[in-house]
């Protein structure tokens, strides 16, 4: 139970190079992405977030890139959860297709004792910071002067999936 699977795909009206070079500054993400509360620097490949969603609980991580280059943007993280996120990221008539897919264990005690009982209510948590994510991004993108390509990306995921 304290294992999470989370995958979905969304369309975002940029081109590849320009959300990546979003994706991977971690130092700006409270900017856009209203979720993540803090972000503090260890260096060019290490930092430590602190995220909190919808729920009255906030997670603390240090993410490590694994992978900053196209197609492919992965972390590993370490703290109250355990395990990986991946964006792949692919040229979409649209802009950019953007598919996640993160693989978690809940090591945080009290978060991992709610996951026995709450399950359904935490990944509907993670689906709401996901849909702020894109939000964001596309705010950003289009805001930003990055928009390539015409399209919306604020909308339901078209592939969203939990699983474990």
């Amino acid at each position: 139970m304290r294992d999470y699977r989370f995958s979905g795909t969304w369309t975002v009206p940029a081109a590849p190079d320009a959300v990546a070079g979003l994706l991977v500054d971690l130092e700006r993400y409270p900017s856009w992405w209203r979720e993540i509360r803090a972000v503090a620097s260890l260096g060019d490949d290490d930092a430590l977030v602190v995220c909190r969603s919808w729920l009255p609980y906030s997670l603390d991580l240090h993410l490590t890139a694994v992978s900053r280059r196209l197609p492919v943007l992965q972390i590993d993280m370490d703290g109250d959860l355990v395990g990986t996120a991946r964006w792949t990221l692919s040229p979409d008539p649209a802009g950019t297709r953007m598919d996640f897919d993160q693989q978690v264990r809940v090591t945080n005690r009290l978060l991992g004792l709610a996951s026995y009982v709450a399950r359904p209510l935490l990944v509907w948590n993670h689906d709401r910071m996901m849909r702020s994510c894109v939000s964001g991004l596309t705010g950003l993108l289009v805001d930003g002067g990055h928009v390539a390509v015409p399209g919306a990306g604020d909308g339901p995921p078209r592939d969203s999936g939990v699983e474990g």
